[in-house]
């Protein structure tokens, strides 16, 4: 049971473990925990689904996304909270301390709010109210598209999507991430071993 009375609204599962946005908006997640990711506030698998602790006061989930062993959700009010393994620094909080409960991402910049997320291993990207990219954690092949392959434990603009562009849908891989633009073309990052990226080459 999802609790009494209560039902999926969205889902994503990540590695060993799964994680749903509940129809009174609350997060509950099921499977293994050994880094805190399903978010209660422990680190003992669950075989059953689990509420998360607070999302924050009067705060609640509108989008999930499960990474590897970390969680991150968009909350009602456009920030970003998330939980779980934090070596890389793909919390966002600014620190490499892994966490067993909800917390709040550093600051998206002034007046920026999350409209859509995705999470990779051990990193994550947003796309911002203004149609830009935001990325932390893990950067080793340049996954978080800033022009570098220095690892964020803070959100940070990807480089330009092109003159005049902007993201409207995005989803992460394991060390790649691509966006749908607003003209319908398609733009990535990061590695390209295997030619992920698209674009005919396998330069990262």
């Amino acid at each position: 049971s999802l609790g009494t009375g209560r039902t999926a609204v969205a889902i994503s599962s990540g590695y060993y473990y799964t994680c749903a946005i509940l129809d009174n908006s609350s997060v509950s997640c099921w499977g293994y925990n050994n880094k805190g990711q399903l978010g209660d506030g422990t680190s003992i698998n669950r075989g059953t689904p689990t509420p998360t602790s607070s999302l924050g006061t009067g705060r609640t989930a509108v989008s999930i996304t499960a990474g590897y062993e970390h969680t991150c959700a968009i909350l009602d009010d456009g920030s970003v909270s998330c939980w779980g393994y934090n070596d890389k620094g793909q919390l966002g909080d600014g620190t490499a301390i892994d966490r067993t409960t909800p917390t709040q991402t550093s600051s998206l910049r002034t007046g920026r709010t999350a409209v859509a997320i995705s999470s990779g291993y051990y990193y994550t990207c947003v796309i911002l109210d203004n149609g830009s990219v935001s990325c932390w954690g893990y950067n080793n092949k340049g996954q978080l598209g800033d022009g570098t392959t220095t690892d964020r434990n803070t959100p940070t603009q990807s480089s330009s999507l092109g003159t005049g562009r902007t993201a409207v849908a995005i989803t992460s891989g394991d060390f790649h991430a691509c966006a749908i633009l607003d003209n319908g073309s398609v733009s990535c990052w990061g590695l390209n071993s295997m030619g992920q990226l698209g674009d005919g080459t396998t330069t990262d």
